[in-house]
């Protein structure tokens, strides 16, 4: 009768179940280099809180000790506080307005500092087509710089006053009353509406003003001339300004070339007080318009309708 062999022990095995773990180990631990090596943000917060379901609310708490040096997502990513400097010199804004506008491309814009003020000319061309009161898409985007660029000195603002004008479409006849004024209001409450649209300002601060024809710098004589005198003027006054200084007193000082050492024209040689103001605007004007101070009145030859305004 031949004996039985004798069975291998139980445990003879067991050096596969170990090299076995250990090569699944290896595999998920190469497995995870590679999806670290080209991990997205948002797949390593969901391994991340895999791991660690509390690391939310750890993080926010190392973050609120460091409330002034930004803020920081799950993901460590920083938020960088984009809150504007506080106390920035206002005097010089002129200078800072002048420079975006001519990095923009705006030629032709008047940027000045006063005493207490800054004074920007538009010419009406970059802002309206023809006879419209509607902006355009150059106007807002030239807009959306002067907002930009004010916004950080709001609060030394004390009023920001937006001044419409039209041009006298033929020399020899004034406007229609009507729709002068009415062009140049309503091209000066779009550009205000703009302006407070942005919320960068309180809307008490802005004032819209309708000059129509009556404030001209150039002669009407000229397609140039009409041209300069078809524009959109803003008067940035400071908060702690003398509130007894009329409109008037604005405009004398900027177009008889009392701010000449701190005017900036975009895109031109500089300025030039006898080239941009008239010597007595009302010389100008022709003999059958009124002045600027003084109800129009239409002569008996002419028809009451008047020439439309530019």
């Amino acid at each position: 009768m031949k004996k039985r062999r004798k069975s291998a022990p139980d445990g003879g095995g067991n050096w596969m179940d170990t090299y076995g773990d250990m090569v699944t180990l290896l595999l998920t631990f190469f497995v995870m280099l590679y999806a670290m090596s080209s991990l997205n943000q948002q797949k390593w917060e969901v391994f991340v809180k895999s791991i660690y379901p509390d690391v939310k609310d750890q993080e926010q708490i190392a973050i609120n000790e460091h409330p002034n040096e930004g803020t920081y997502d799950v993901s460590g990513t920083m938020q960088i506080n984009t809150e504007l400097p506080e106390n920035v010199d206002i005097n010089k804004l002129y200078l800072t307005l002048a420079q975006r506008l001519e990095e923009y491309g705006v030629s032709g814009a008047t940027v000045s500092r006063g005493e207490n003020y800054t004074f920007i000319q538009f010419q009406d061309q970059a802002f309206f087509d023809g006879e419209s009161s509607v902006l355009t898409a150059e106007a807002k985007n030239v807009l959306d710089i002067f907002c930009d660029t004010i916004a950080p000195e709001a609060d030394q603002i004390g009023q920001i006053q937006v001044m419409g004008h039209t041009s006298q479409g033929d020399p020899n006849r004034p406007n229609n009353p009507r729709t002068d004024r009415m062009l140049s209001s309503l091209r000066s409450a779009e550009v205000s509406a703009y302006i407070q649209e942005k919320n960068i300002i309180d809307p008490g601060k802005l004032v819209g003003v309708s000059y129509g024809q009556f404030r001209p710098v150039a002669t009407f004589e000229t397609r140039e001339g009409r041209a300069e005198n078809r524009r959109v003027e803003i008067l940035l006054i400071d908060a702690d300004s003398d509130t007894t200084k009329s409109l008037n007193d604005y405009y004398e000082e900027v177009y008889n070339g009392a701010n000449a050492d701190k005017t900036i024209v975009t895109g031109g040689d500089g300025f030039t007080a006898v080239e941009s103001s008239p010597e007595n605007v009302a010389s100008l004007l022709p003999e059958s318009s009124a002045s600027a101070e003084q109800p129009q009145t239409v002569s008996e030859q002419q028809p009451p309708a008047g020439e439309a305004p530019e």
